[in-house]
């Protein structure tokens, strides 16, 4: 399926008056404080986010999954579903892989596929924490941390091939995520599980062109209930940091424990020139679980107010971070819960793309942390949606994505296409 740009455009000419009047007094309100809003405009078009391709089907735990209906059954199918995202919001322009859910049987026609719905392939993603179908040696007591060293090779020469499949593809990163570690007291040797890990993620390292990077996640606990490899940011740095320059730390907003002052992380991450990329969700305990800003909107400002500081920092020598949704969509249409992340991402980047800098630094050498609240709570609190509407409607999207996709029946469309009891592979 795809959009029908004569439809999406007769959607937003319906909604252009009060669309006009709301970006009108917007930008007024921005040019009065000396600010472009063109300029901004420009910056959230050119800042996507990527889409997983395990995120487009219905979420679920132990308990059960509740699917809703025309999910994608194929690698085509999800690079579709990505397709209809970017066009109504111009702001989903990668897909990134879990291989090997999202094997291409043709990297040719796949690369094709995508390219006809302007997608690019994203950082690819390996899986260790499950055991395929005829796996010889399992991953239960871990993977590149195993005691047993054909286990650890097993693990190895599959990320080695995930990262073939992404060369082929046309990414340039390979991420990550371990679920090893272990569940009682006692049961591992926590030096020897790091040791074992580190000379893994070398030779994974060894195997990477040139051009790419390693993005190296970590996460508290879960699956396992005791301890995990990696744990936290430190470790995580600490193994990048062993590595080489091309190996960088990724941030999971969920994995933290909560109150974690995940804004002074990636302070310091971009300080060292450490921070390779972000998983994008929102978390009332401490994993990936609900919609971008669904519950800490402000404290999703406030770490693109230090991403912003570091990005625009000319004396910084942090890459460009990648951007990627990871979230579970238990209840919610996978497809409007991620047209509502997109925005509350575009909109924390946005709203932190108005703070006077050297104003706000200017409050802190001076002490005076009330003046410094102020200019901050000042950006977060003024609406920049009409701003962000604007956006997509300049790249040819929907003025409004979630009216859209329902005005179309997106939804309705996928079922008659692909049936009601289709199912999306992957978790």
């Amino acid at each position: 399926m795809r959009i029908d740009k004569n439809q999406l455009h007769s959607l937003n000419d319906k909604a252009l008056p009060d669309h006009r009047e709301s970006f009108e007094y917007i930008s007024r309100r921005l040019n009065n404080k000396g600010l472009d809003a063109q300029k901004i405009i420009q910056k959230i078009q050119a800042f996507q986010i990527a889409i997983p391709s395990w995120a487009l089907g219905t979420g679920g735990t132990r308990f059960g999954r509740f699917p809703g209906g025309g999910e994608p059954r194929s690698l085509e199918e999800k690079i579709d579903d990505v397709g209809i995202l970017h066009a109504l919001n111009a702001g989903s322009g990668a897909i990134s892989l879990h291989i090997p859910w999202d094997i291409p049987e043709n990297v040719d026609q796949i690369k094709a596929h995508a390219a006809s719905h302007n997608l690019l392939f994203d950082a690819v993603n390996s899986n260790t924490f499950q055991d395929q179908a005829e796996q010889e040696n399992s991953y239960k007591f871990g993977s590149l941390c195993h005691t047993d060293a054909k286990v650890r090779k097993l693990a190895v020469e599959h990320n080695l091939e995930v990262i073939r499949h992404g060369e082929a593809l046309g990414s340039k990163s390979l991420t990550v995520w371990l679920a090893d570690g272990s569940s009682f007291p006692g049961q591992m040797n926590f030096r020897k599980a790091l040791q074992r890990t580190l000379d893994s993620l070398r030779e994974i390292y060894a195997g990477m062109p040139e051009d790419w990077k390693m993005f190296i996640e970590y996460k508290p606990y879960e699956p396992y209930f005791y301890h995990t490899v990696i744990q936290d940011w430190g470790t995580s740095h600490l193994l990048a940091s062993q590595l080489g320059e091309r190996a960088f730390t990724l941030v999971d907003l969920g994995h933290h424990l909560p109150n974690t002052n995940i804004e002074q992380i990636v302070a310091t991450l971009m300080m060292q020139g450490k921070l390779g990329g972000f998983h994008f969700n929102d978390s009332k305990f401490g994993d990936d679980d609900l919609t971008v800003g669904a519950m800490k909107p402000y404290q999703l400002f406030l770490i693109f107010n230090e991403l912003v500081e570091g990005m625009e920092d000319k004396e910084s020598n942090n890459p460009y971070p990648a951007w990627m949704i990871d979230a579970s969509h238990n209840l919610k249409d996978p497809m409007e819960d991620l047209l509502q992340s997109i925005e509350a991402i575009q909109l924390a980047y946005a709203q932190a793309l108005l703070v006077d800098r050297q104003a706000l630094e200017h409050a802190r050498e001076s002490n005076d942390p009330v003046l410094a609240q102020e200019m901050l709570q000042e950006a977060f609190r003024t609406d920049l949606r009409p701003l962000i509407a604007e956006a997509r409607m300049q790249a040819g999207a929907a003025l409004n994505p979630i009216a859209a996709f329902r005005q179309l029946s997106i939804r309705e469309s996928l079922i008659r296409e692909r049936g009601r009891k289709s199912m999306a592979t992957g978790l």
